[in-house]
This record gives structure tokens, sequence and C-alpha cells, in this order.
């Protein structure tokens, strides 16, 4: 019962990111410079704090978006009447966005900008030696579309069918990775086997069809291969 509960509060969670991503457009203009800025940050070596900032600056924007809706959204359902207060509480939460937004900018100049003046001297083997960041970037950057993919066809509940199968994509960007960082046939087949049984179970347990979780793995697989194959 209470595995029952957690998983609707997850799914009630990820609902709201949802609703959001499909009728904001500024939220759907945060989630495309995030995937921008992740892919961006690749081709850099970047140290384990400006990461984290880079992770702590995209999360306050899109936290700050949310925020943004669900006070819109309460005003909205309290009174449909111009008032002063409501028109000062939807500027101040418009305001929280703007502010985060331009940190957000600040945050890429002071990151990116002397790095991008050497953008011709950087080598690409320089992110082969941070696996755990390009691994962590791809399966956020796999998220993110998985989201919006089921944003866009709204069926299904976000842990709950729909398409694409989040969980498969899921596992199937863990495998590749798994497959470029390791390069361990062994260490790669069991890790093919584990996906597949999440791909199974998600079948089996009904929340998805079988081209759900094809489309599932192959998106999870692309954008992994796709990310890693370019840095390496």
């Amino acid at each position: 019962m209470r595995v029952r509960k957690l998983i609707d509060s997850f799914n009630y969670a990820i609902d709201g990111i949802i609703y959001t991503l499909k009728t904001q457009r500024n939220m759907r203009i945060h989630i495309a410079a995030a995937i921008g800025v992740l892919l961006l940050s690749l081709f850099f070596r970047l140290s384990k704090l400006e990461i984290l900032v880079l992770f702590f600056t995209i999360s306050l924007v899109i936290i700050t978006e949310m925020l943004n809706t669900s006070i819109e959204a309460t005003i909205d359902l309290i009174t449909d009447q111009y008032h002063v207060l409501a028109k000062i509480a939807k500027n101040v939460a418009a305001g929280a966005v703007l502010v985060a937004s331009l940190n957000a900018i600040l945050v890429a100049y002071i990151i990116f900008f002397d790095k991008l003046n050497l953008v011709t001297e950087i080598v690409l083997n320089q992110v082969r030696q941070m696996p755990i960041h390009v691994t962590f970037i791809s399966l956020i950057i796999v998220v993110l579309i998985v989201i919006s993919l089921k944003a866009y066809f709204g069926k299904g509940t976000p842990l709950r069918g729909g398409m694409p199968s989040g969980h498969t994509a899921i596992a199937f960007s863990l495998v590749t990775a798994v497959a470029f960082i390791s390069e361990n046939t062994l260490i790669i087949t069991l890790s093919l086997l584990l996906a597949i049984l999440v791909a199974q179970s998600r079948i089996e347990a009904g929340f998805h069809d079988f081209f759900q979780v094809i489309m599932g793995a192959i998106l999870g697989a692309c954008i992994t291969l796709l990310i890693f194959q370019t840095i390496y």
C-alpha cells in the first residue's frame, strides 16, 4: 500500500512537470535551452563544481517556472476578476522566473566564455576522461526528451503507459553508456539482459505495449550512442 502511494506521488509530481511543459511556452524554451547547454558541456573539461552549478542553475529556472505556473493557476481558481493583489502576485512570480533566467545566462557566460574562445584548441578526448559526467548528462537528456514526448502524446501517466516507455529508455541508455565505459563483452551482455528484463516487465505488467517499449529502447540507446560517439 505504501509502495502504491509512493508511485502515485511520483506520478502526480511528474504529471505537474508535463502539465507545465504542455501549457507554458517558456517552460519548453527552458527545457530546450537546458538540453543545449548540457550538450555543449560535453565538449569542455568542466570541473565537478562547474557541473554542479550547471545542474543547480537549470533546476532553479525550471522550479521557478513551475512555481509561477502554480501561482497563476491558484489565482485563476480563486477569482476571474481583476484585482491589484492578484496582479502583484502574478508579477512577482514572473519576476522570480526572470531573475532565475538572468542568473542562468550569467552562469553560462562565466563557465563557457573563456572555453568558447579556445574552442579550436579543445580536443574531444578530454571528455573521454570524464565518463561519469557524460553518463549523467546523457541520462538527464534522455529523461527530458522522454518527458517532452509524453507531454506531446498526452497518453498514460508519467510512470505508467504512454509513448515512449521511460523505464526502457533509461535502461537502454545505461546499457549504451556501460558499453562505452567498460568495453567488456561480459559486462555489456549482462547489462543488456537487465535492460531487456526491464522492457519485458513493462509489457508484462501491462503498462506499455510492445511498440512503446521498442521506441523507448531505440530512443535511449540512440541518444546515448550519439552523445558518446560524438565525443569518443
